[in-house]
Formats: structure tokens, C-alpha cells, sequence
């Protein structure tokens, strides 16, 4: 990148204050272009017979549940960028077993890839969650669930759960699927 999409001046790379990796920044609007991937990585932590769940503390769709995952940066695998999410947003380290959902949203430019992973020691909420709780299944607040993809994982994991087998769920979420889900608003 050359110059700013807004502005037109020319961009220099740097890293900007406050942040922790180098953006394209341009001096004469003070635009910074995040140029990220459209994947979101996220891990299914497991503790025993409860899943960690986090009550998001920012938009979208904020005060609701979810695992915790958010998206992919650049010079990160998709283990690393699982791992990084589940420390920011649960304060917890995670031992991850491998991919366990990969969820293609295409009429919103993203891919969900969840990995299955044990629970290390303690949780906190971080700074993007309100809260973070252990639940049983029963526990599980269906009804305050962020996003389709986070219900359709659990779904997943208790029928696999039942099997004792955990293999790779590869789906789509259409746009009948999230108007479903969040309804026509």
C-alpha cells in the first residue's frame, strides 16, 4: 500500500501507539488500515464435563455468549491466533487438539475455524468479555448465545460428546440461517 484510501497521501508503515503490531498510517488524515484476514479463530475450551464460555463486553452483540475467538492477524497461524483469542478474552491457556468446526460465512467474508481444547488452569475475563463462567450442558444460555456459529459448535459437541468421537464439522451459515437466528432487524 501506497497511499490512504481516504485521503490520498502517502502511508507509511510503523507501528501505531497503543498497538502492538505495524499498520499502514497515513500522517495527513491519521487514518490506520487494518488489513487483517476475514477468519475468525477460536477455541472450544473443555474442562472436565463444562465448556468456557465468555459474555462479550463489545459490539456485535454485546451482553451475549460466546466461545471465545475473534479474528485472525497477520503473521499468525490458526493455532496461534485460537490460542492468542482464548488468553484476551478468558485470560486462560488452552491445550489444543486439533480443528473441530470450520464454518464458511460467505455473505459476510468470514470463515469460523474452532479448534477443540482442553482448559489449562484458570480463567478471568479479559478486556472484550463482561464475564467468563464454566457451564454444564444443561447450563448452556441457548437463548443468549452470540452468533449461529457458536450454537451450531455446541450442538456439535454434546451430540459428539455422546459418541466419543470428535471428527471435523465442515458447514455453511446462509443468510436464511443468521435472519433465523437474529431475525429480520
Amino acid at each position: 500500500m501506497n497511499f490512504c484510501s481516504h485521503c490520498g497521501h502517502s502511508v507509511h508503515f510503523a507501528i501505531p501507539d497503543g498497538d502492538d503490531r505495524p499498520r499502514y498510517i497515513c500522517e495527513a488524515c491519521g487514518t490506520i488500515h487494518y488489513q487483517n484476514p476475514r477468519i475468525v479463530a477460536g477455541t472450544l475450551p473443555v474442562k472436565g464435563s463444562k465448556i468456557l464460555l465468555c459474555r462479550r463486553a463489545i459490539a456485535p452483540r454485546k451482553g451475549y455468549w460466546t466461545l471465545p475467538a475473534g479474528f485472525m492477524e497477520n503473521a499468525e497461524t490458526t493455532l496461534e491466533a485460537a490460542a492468542r483469542e482464548t488468553l484476551e478474552e478468558a485470560c486462560a491457556e488452552v491445550s489444543i487438539h486439533g480443528l473441530y468446526t470450520l464454518i464458511n460465512l460467505p455473505h459476510i467474508n468470514q470463515v469460523y475455524m474452532i479448534f477443540l481444547a482442553d482448559l489449562e488452569g484458570s480463567f478471568d475475563a479479559g478486556p472484550e468479555s463482561l464475564e467468563v463462567a464454566l457451564f454444564e450442558e444443561h447450563e448452556i444460555p441457548w437463548d443468549e448465545l452470540a452468533f449461529p456459529t457458536i450454537e451450531r459448535t455446541l450442538h456439535h459437541f454434546y451430540a459428539d460428546r455422546d459418541e466419543g468421537a470428535f471428527p471435523l464439522h465442515i458447514s455453511d451459515i446462509t443468510p436464511e440461517d443468521r435472519e433465523r437466528y437474529f431475525g429480520s432487524a
